[in-house]
């Protein structure tokens, strides 16, 4: 017997790819021929909400995921702050976004630069996505300035960016995943592993990963399924995921659209018994960066309420968000 499960996060286009196979007396359900790629997308749009009390600054506001956050920040109605910070071959340039002009700053002047805008904004909530190289110094400054923000971006030492909020008593949400809704599949993962470990102990694991070329570290998102998954009973190391970043193998092995080959997160989960009679899919597909945007948004606002509430505890993660009903 073989069949696939999914997670499937939409139920557009779910017909007519289910086939019943029968082999040797034996039937079994095979999905894997009709397989469609799955979108998660944000389908309720809400009016922009008024006074939530906090601006937020995005920084590096050039890059892709910058502006979603900052056209998703400002139809909120969250008051944006004109300022990003960049690298330093950008510094000096105005950019537009959201119908707004964006002043931006080169690493030097990041310092100098924040704690003005923080004496200014004592209520400010910074939202980071860069690049992995810059996760830990620009931890540090909004820590030595003691401004609270939401990391957004992936890799860095994680070990050293926990280490250096905990010791600053800075308020903080870090998590490698702002989707909600893959969040909230990450937690029933998690969940499943805690009452259920050893489920899967002997399967063979297969992780495929995709995500746009310019990507350059492994999925954080990837490493924590697979971390539910070594709680299971699987053994499996990440240097065995395979990572597709070649747009022509995206289109033709993981059915990429061509329009989202610039953003998507693309992740299949394939679990196989020793004997190869029963195996198990998981798979969440994401085409465009709303998901993230979006959640980035809920995680400001969840934030800038600990920070007015002087909550004891500092850290939070995208958990934390959803437990407490931030999804718009």
């Amino acid at each position: 017997m073989g069949f696939v499960l999914k997670a499937p996060t939409t139920l557009l286009r779910q017909e007519k790819i289910v086939r019943l196979c029968q082999s040797q007396g034996r039937f079994s359900i095979n999905l894997r021929k009709r397989r469609l790629p799955l979108q998660i997308c944000s389908m309720s749009k809400t009016a922009p909400e008024q006074n939530l009390g906090f601006p937020i600054l995005v920084n590096s506001c050039g890059g892709k995921m910058g502006r979603a956050v900052i056209e998703a920040a400002v139809s909120a109605g969250i008051q944006l702050v004109p300022v990003s910070f960049s690298p330093s071959e950008e510094s000096g340039r105005i950019v537009q976004v959201g119908g707004q002009s964006i002043q931006v700053y080169g690493p030097s002047e990041r310092e100098g630069i924040l704690a003005s805008i923080f004496e200014k904004h004592p209520n400010l909530i910074v939202v980071d996505y860069t690049v992995p190289h810059a996760v830990n110094d620009n931890a540090e400054i909004y820590c030595k300035v003691g401004v609270p923000f939401v990391m957004g971006t992936t890799g860095g030492d994680r070990e050293r960016l926990y280490k250096t909020v905990k010791d600053s008593k800075v308020y903080a949400v870090i998590s490698p995943q702002m989707g909600k809704q893959v969040v909230a599949f990450l937690a029933a993962m998690e969940i499943m592993a805690d009452q259920f470990p050893g489920a899967f102990s002997g399967y063979s694991l297969q992780v495929i990963e995709s995500h746009q070329a310019s990507k350059l570290d492994t999925s954080g998102t990837a490493k924590a399924v697979i971390s539910c998954f070594q709680k299971l009973g699987v053994s499996f190391d990440i240097d065995q995921i395979k990572q597709i970043r070649d747009p022509k193998q995206q289109l033709e092995m993981v059915g990429v659209p061509e329009e989202y080959l610039s953003g998507h997160a693309f992740h299949i989960y394939n679990l196989t018994s020793p004997d190869k009679t029963v195996s198990f899919e998981f798979q969440h597909n994401v085409c465009g960066r709303s998901i993230y945007a979006e959640g980035s948004v809920d995680a400001a606002i969840f934030l800038a309420k600990k920070v007015r509430s002087k909550a004891e505890k500092c850290i939070y993660n995208m958990i934390d968000v959803l437990r407490e009903g931030n999804m718009r």
